[in-house]
């Protein structure tokens, strides 16, 4: 939830995209998830909510992370 409220996200979105995570974690009955996994999960649905949020993520990985995280989640 911290994360996507850095991206931009209101307090609500960045709620809503949590339990919509938690929905798919219980609903696949998953006991791991990968990081690559989860940040894909959140991802697609904060580019689907406002994809200026979704670019201020990626933004934040290459220029603070050093990550690559669009080419990495394509792997």
């Amino acid at each position: 939830m911290v994360s996507c409220l850095k991206a931009g996200a209101t307090p609500e979105v960045a709620r809503k995209i949590a339990k919509i995570i938690e929905g798919r974690i219980l609903d696949k009955s998953l006991e791991k998830i990968t990081a690559k996994e989860l940040t894909a999960w959140i991802l697609q649905l904060l580019k689907r909510e406002n994809e200026e949020w979704y670019r201020n993520w990626i933004i934040f990985d290459r220029a603070v992370k050093r990550r690559e995280t669009e080419k990495e989640l394509k792997k």
